[in-house]
């Protein structure tokens, strides 16, 4: 089965290095790494990604802009998108999901149910 490709965006390295890793650890998958959210669209303009997870709270732009700016895209707009964050509070959840997220995880990661959105999502 080809590698599916992931960009992983998160200004926290830690929070970067335990999505990263959780990934590599199933081995499945290209990652591509980012830092904040403008960067993000960059990366998924240029990479094409089949997957993103993408931080809320980040400098420069925030996830949610980021979601928002990616689904106006015509190049971006189809591309699945985690939302990965400490703020899992109803009305943060809520604003994931109206600006355009498809799934919605919160800080600290389990990873067996990281992989399996992603699973669900990637149809894998």
């Amino acid at each position: 089965m080809p590698q599916k490709r992931v960009l992983v965006v998160d200004d926290s390295k830690v929070a970067l290095m335990t999505e990263v890793m959780i990934l590599r650890r199933d081995g499945r998958f290209d990652i591509i790494e980012g830092k904040d959210g403008e960067e993000a669209i960059e990366l998924a303009v240029k990479h094409q990604p089949d997957l993103i997870l993408m931080d809320v709270n980040m400098p420069v732009m925030d996830g949610f802009e980021a979601c928002r700016i990616l689904r106006n895209k015509a190049e971006t707009k189809s591309i699945p998108i985690i939302l990965v964050t400490t703020r899992g509070e109803a009305e943060n959840i809520e604003a994931g999901y109206e600006n355009g997220c498809s799934d919605y995880v919160t800080k600290p990661i389990n990873g067996s149910e990281l992989l399996n959105k992603i699973k669900n999502i990637l149809g894998s």
